[in-house]
């Protein structure tokens, strides 16, 4: 899936289930709550593509989350696409192939999605609220490279870092309490793994089961059989999957926010 489509999964995803808590469990959420879990969870949803590295020095190629902050976000993708790659080749078995990258790889499993939930959750009870600024920065900035590529792309990396940094102070200063958003842990961790299960459905798979080695292979793909799989920039994910993505955010967000609207249409989410 393309990186604008992964934010929309996560932002989408994120307002649902808000919604779907406040239905039935009673979990109130302010506007300014809800619009931090989502960009959050949206910058989440483009994480784990942080092991698909560019051209450093030429400020080029990369996943969209590589590109968000120029060459400094493109360095440390690279970074992090060498360590998964190290990681695959310390784990793989005598079945699993050779690689010459780490892209679908540890960025791609549920225990990587396990981990940076819990440990965003632990660095914001640990320190406070300059983790939570930290955290929120570069969230947002992946939210604002995904749900907004185009403008992001024309804008460039300054100004989306200058937004990006703005946003972060702006909502850490209304957000009650030294953590600013509790839940920030919870939306990082699900817009991981929404991420995991956009890629399921595409050819190439992600090794959603590691690390449980299945035929003597530890890096085993998982994801649709190539002829019902969404092929990455199709028509079927740009127009279909997004636009019932889209829909699927809006009436979250209105029935969140303005629920008597959607009884006017009786609409009941």
């Amino acid at each position: 899936m393309m990186g604008p489509s992964h934010a929309l999964s996560g932002a989408a995803v994120w307002l649902a289930g808000s919604w779907a808590f406040e239905h039935f469990a009673d979990l109130h959420q302010s506007p300014l709550e809800l619009a931090v879990g989502t960009a959050v969870c949206a910058g989440g949803a483009l994480f784990p593509d942080l092991d698909l590295s560019g051209k450093v020095t030429r400020n080029q190629g990369g996943a969209t989350v590589a590109r968000t902050f120029g060459v400094v976000s493109l360095f440390v993708a690279e970074v992090v696409e060498k360590l998964c790659l190290g990681v695959y080749y310390a784990t793989k078995l005598s079945k699993d192939p050779r690689r010459n990258n780490g892209h679908r790889t540890l960025t791609h499993t549920i225990p990587f999605t396990v981990l940076v939930g819990w440990g965003t959750t632990e660095l914001c009870a640990a320190y406070g609220k300059w983790a939570v600024v930290g955290i929120l920065f570069f969230m947002f900035g992946l939210a604002l490279r995904g749900l907004f590529d185009r403008w992001a792309e024309r804008a460039g990396w300054v100004i989306v870092t200058l937004t990006s940094a703005a946003a972060a102070w702006y909502t850490f200063a209304n957000l009650p309490g030294d953590q600013g958003y509790p839940l920030i842990g919870l939306a990082v961790g699900v817009g991981c793994f929404v991420h995991i299960l956009g890629d399921m459905i595409t050819r190439a798979g992600v090794p959603i089961l590691w690390p449980i080695p299945i035929k003597r292979r530890m890096w085993t793909m998982v994801g649709l059989p190539n002829s019902i799989a969404l092929r990455t920039g199709s028509k079927a994910e740009v127009i279909v999957l997004r636009g019932v993505l889209t829909a699927l955010a809006v009436l979250s967000a209105v029935g969140l926010v303005a629920p008597s609207l959607l009884r006017r249409f009786d609409i009941e989410l």
